[in-house]
């Protein structure tokens, strides 16, 4: 019986090292310590594009609010996946998070990935939802959405639209406005949004749904028409323009995201300081200028809340592809 003592003794030791560490994280967390260096944000597509524009107007501002270079990376290629895969197997402190898209839940039931968009990232916040629009070129005889409907119907298959590519959130969101509306649309698709713009300025397809920030300079310049926004509610951007619902087209909307996330494990504190500091930068009146000139409506969320989007997101998502025999590329 003596001799258990010293295991005895032991194994309590190491119960309480075990039990000091998520404590130490939380002071560290609670009182500043928290980043330790520079944090990286990662973005899984080019520089110069949308997602690259919020990341540069986040970063900086957390950057002033932790007191560390929050430094933007660039990891595009597979539709996003490798950016993605690059934060899934971060370090879980902290230092490494992800802005993503909705295609975050959207990707991995189009392709074999080596990540999952629930079991392998913890969300810290929605920062933006994105409404988006159905154009046409300003020539096109289709001038309301209703016009839009009764051609297709009057010739299934042969309407088409252009999107950035195969399965991406303009294919996804086309096709379920296509089921909503009982229609038959033929997919053009493009490899990104600057080639299938030019696709619709010349010609090549009929309309397009695309975001407000890279289609709708081309309205006030007059080559393009908007015929309803994907929102369910009209924009403060173009309040002229009518939602789908009220177009023709009833109990349809959709609508894009963009968000941070951290890998799986990192510490709950953390993730609650991150949340909020990202909250309080998403209130700031000049941040929200300009991601509302940008053509997004800025939007925070609790850890929780984002948790909840991704994954009703990603079901709603998995049937639709499933439904539409959309197929990635």
């Amino acid at each position: 019986m003596l001799n258990s003592i010293p295991q005895v003794t032991a194994a309590f030791a190491m119960a309480a090292a075990v039990a000091i560490v998520p404590a130490r994280v939380q002071a560290q967390a609670n009182d500043g310590a928290f980043p330790q260096r520079p944090l990286r944000m990662v973005v899984p597509f080019p520089a110069g594009g949308g997602v690259d524009s919020v990341a540069r107007v986040l970063s900086d501002r957390l950057s002033a609010s932790l007191r560390q270079p929050v430094l933007v990376d660039n990891r595009p290629g597979a539709g996003g996946s490798v950016g993605t895969l690059l934060v899934a197997r971060a370090p879980a402190d902290g230092h490494t998070l992800l802005l993503n898209t909705n295609g975050h839940a959207i990707l991995p039931h189009l392709q074999k990935t080596d990540w999952d968009p629930v079991v392998d990232f913890v969300p810290v916040s929605q920062v933006l939802v994105l409404p988006m629009m159905v154009f046409t070129n300003a020539s096109s005889p289709l001038k309301t959405l209703k016009d839009l409907v009764a051609a297709a119907k009057a010739n299934p298959g042969k309407v088409s639209y252009g999107s950035s590519g195969i399965g991406g959130p303009i294919h996804l969101g086309m096709e379920m406005f296509a089921s909503r509306a009982g229609i038959k649309l033929l997919h053009s698709p493009y490899r990104g949004n600057a080639p299938m713009v030019t696709a619709l300025l010349g010609g090549e397809v009929d309309l397009t749904l695309d975001t407000l920030a890279v289609s709708f300079p081309q309205v006030r310049a007059g080559k393009f028409r908007a015929l309803a926004t994907t929102s369910p509610v009209r924009l403060k951007l173009a309040p002229e323009v009518p939602t789908v619902s009220e177009a023709g087209v009833p109990g349809f909307d959709y609508l894009g995201w963009q968000g941070i996330f951290a890998p799986a494990g990192t510490p709950a504190p953390i993730i609650a300081r991150l949340s909020s500091e990202l909250m309080k930068i998403l209130e700031v009146p000049a941040v929200r200028q300009r991601l509302e000139e940008l053509g997004y409506d800025p939007r925070s969320s609790t850890p929780s809340a984002f948790a909840a989007i991704v994954k009703e997101d990603s079901v709603r998502y998995r049937k639709a592809i499933a439904e539409a025999g959309i197929k990635g590329e």
